[in-house]
């Protein structure tokens, strides 16, 4: 007797009477697995072991692995342990230029299957040294994904990532997860018209591992139902043939991939199945760092046990396309791409395996009227990237420069227009495309300023996002949200134009979320940045004169200084990094999130000197007169600033420093800091 617990459990295929055709005339095996990808599991959430077998093996097979939201490690970039697709979601972990640079397609995880709507948590006794150093974030202490990108609150948020990510990565397609939901298609239609070029429909039956039971029994539902009604929103839309649609979510059959694909599904995710060939149990003891096969652990010990092997996921992906083959040939269909949207090679079982089960009404699943639309390649969305200012006038200079120069590093700064560019706030995601040209030819190696770009007038959204060390921007006059998002090892600034007779201390000279995810750098801004400044910054430094609220929320790494008054919220959820905020009111301790950070006054000597040093550079960046009246009287105005720093950091620090004393090497110290920070934590 069977015991049916998904929906396509009550579903038949419908075979032709003829018989079909021979499966030797069906797409091959070999073709059909460039369609299958394996699931967004980050490293971190499992060991290096296993995260390299499933890259490897998908690459063997020409299909796509994907890195999760943890980052990867630079090593591996561009070798056969490459991630195809690289994810980036909530948290931002280790999301570089170079890190989107290697992707053939750029995932972003609006949320997971198992869990919509909940964010992500590692917790400190799996954040590793290597895991933190890939993470950009601090050993033994937990990382949390917040529930929504701070950079996405509408669609026209979202559009703008797909347009950021692109320019950073021209090559790259762009995808969207999603999770089955009511209304799900209507969320893909806007999606679709956003740019994106991959929709991902995920189910609740994925991503288990790392959800809380109250999740995994009571949240998310069926990918069958969010296929259906994506695939048919979108062709009722007239949206379809512009994007691919992918499903996942227990995908454990070649019954399964042709079920989806009759729904209107072009590529599939695996995720359990490939886990279980490698050696998994499921043990469901993911969060725990405990995995005795080495799967989902970081324990040096217990990954040592992991027995997996590439082979063994390439062949099962083989195995599936096999299965499908001959389901294909039964149904007469030569291809997946023919297969795609026929729902009328679905019917109900003729006899429904349990009583309550007849009372299902699956009309919305297999509608009256097939709709057998797919992708069309020469229909996708298109970018005009042509029409941006980095390729009608950045990478002509830059071009003439290295053609001129070869690959000989600047000795001294270049000035790549020779001019001041005049921008405007249509002018999006200015000198992003330029910095992945940049990363490109110079793999990060270039010097500070070694090229720069001076710039006139209201810089538009995303001004400066993700780019990389040797490209500075500076901007005289205002930019817009997302400044600098995603900054990764670049130099920004911007002041306000001479002929402004106000106060720059008391004026808001950028946007909102202003160095999101920014993992290294300089920004210096002579104003007052928008609420959420440096949400998850995780390794940048930057000076401003003062924020709005939720400033530094996040935050894992980097140097922070605030000259000015701050909004409410300050710090909240900061795990990592220093800040000096100018008090001179008194009034600050109002304002700071206490929850996991300490405040203190300027008293070493250490800290003295990063303080006058960074307001220095301002100083010299802007011309700050804020920054000149501090440095002016710099013993007097220092005990006005407080220095906050999160309590767990500031324990690794006093460890690591501890065990350096002690006569380790600075790896070693950091080991050892993470044991006894863990250890302690219990």
């Amino acid at each position: 007797r069977e015991h049916p617990h998904t929906l396509r459990a009550m579903l038949d295929f419908s075979f032709p009477e003829d018989g079909g055709i021979p499966v030797e005339q069906v797409e091959k095996a070999e073709e059909i697995v460039k369609r299958f990808k394996t699931g967004a599991m980050s490293y971190g959430s499992i060991s290096e072991e296993a995260h390299k077998c499933m890259a490897a093996a998908m690459n063997h097979l020409h299909g796509k692995s994907n890195s999760g939201e943890g980052g990867e490690k630079p090593e591996r970039l561009g070798t056969e342990y490459n991630s195809a697709i690289k994810q980036v979601a909530s948290g931002r972990f280790g999301v570089t230029e170079e890190y989107l640079l290697s992707a053939q397609e750029i995932q972003i995880k609006m949320a997971q299957g198992a869990k919509p709507g909940e964010g992500g948590h590692l917790p400190g006794k799996k954040v590793y040294p290597w895991i933190a150093e890939t993470r950009y974030a601090t050993p033994g202490v937990s990382l949390i994904s917040p529930p929504p990108h701070h950079d996405i609150y509408s669609i026209e948020d979202l559009a703008q990532l797909i347009y950021d990510l692109k320019n950073a990565n021209r090559a790259a397609r762009i995808s969207v997860k999603l999770v089955s939901e009511a209304g799900v298609g209507t969320i893909a239609a806007g999606v679709a018209k956003a740019g994106a070029q991959v929709i991902l429909i995920s189910g609740h039956d994925g991503g288990t591992g790392a959800a809380p039971i109250s999740s995994i029994h009571h949240a998310g539902l069926p990918w069958e139902l969010g296929l259906a009604e994506t695939h048919q929103t979108l062709v009722q839309n007239g949206l379809r043939s512009k994007v691919r649609i992918e499903t996942d979510g227990k995908l454990m059959s070649g019954r399964d991939v042709a079920i989806a694909a009759l729904l209107g599904a072009e590529e599939f995710g695996f995720a359990t199945a490939p886990l279980i060939t490698m050696g998994c149990a499921m043990m469901r003891v993911c969060n725990l760092d405990t995995c005795p096969f080495g799967v989902a652990t970081q324990n040096e010990t217990l990954r040592k046990r992991f027995k997996g092997k590439p082979e063994y996921v390439e062949n099962f992906m083989l195995f599936i396309a096999q299965e499908l083959r001959e389901i294909m040939a039964k149904l007469g269909v030569k291809t997946v791409d023919e297969l795609v949207g026929r729902s009328g090679f679905l019917k109900l079982k003729d006899k429904p395996a349990a009583s309550r089960a007849a009372l299902l009404d699956m009309t919305r699943i297999l509608p009256e009227h097939e709709n057998a639309v797919h992708f069309e390649p020469d229909q996708v969305y298109d970018f005009h990237l042509e029409k941006t200012v980095d390729e009608k006038e950045l990478l002509p200079a830059f071009e003439r420069y290295t053609k001129k120069n070869k690959d000989e590093i600047p000795g001294e700064t270049v000035n790549l227009l020779g001019k001041t560019l005049a921008v405007q706030s249509t002018d999006r995601s200015f000198g992003t495309i330029l910095g992945s040209e940049i990363q490109k030819k110079y793999r990060g190696n270039l010097p500070d300023d070694s090229f720069e770009v001076e710039c006139h007038g209201g810089g538009g959204q995303s001004f400066g996002a993700f780019i990389p060390k040797g490209l500075t921007l500076r901007l005289t006059g205002d930019a817009n949200d997302y400044f600098g998002k995603g900054l990764s090892g670049g130099k920004l600034s911007v002041h306000p134009d001479s002929k402004f007779k106000g106060n720059a201390g008391e004026n808001i000279i950028i946007g909102n979320v202003a160095l999101f995810g920014a993992t290294g750098g300089e920004a210096y801004i002579n104003g007052i940045a928008g609420e959420r400044f440096c949400v998850r910054n995780s390794g940048a430094v930057a000076v401003v004169e003062g924020c709005g609220d939720h400033g530094l929320e996040y935050m894992t790494g980097g140097t922070v200084v605030i000259l000015g008054p701050t909004g409410r919220n300050l710090a909240a959820g900061m795990s990592g990094g220093t800040a000096y905020v100018f008090d001179e009111k008194h009034d600050l301790y109002k304002k700071v999130n206490k929850q996991m950070i300490s405040m203190e006054e300027i008293s070493t000597e250490h800290d003295r000197q990063i303080l006058h040093h960074l307001l220095e550079k301002h100083l010299a960046e802007t011309g700050s007169k804020t920054a000149k009246k501090i440095l002016d009287d710099f013993d007097g105005a220092v005990q006005y600033f407080k220095k906050i720093i999160p309590n767990d950091f500031k324990k690794m620090v006093q460890e690591i420093a501890r065990a350096e004393k002690n006569g380790l090497t600075r790896n070693e110290a950091v080991m050892e800091a993470f044991k006894v920070v863990t250890k302690a934590a219990g």
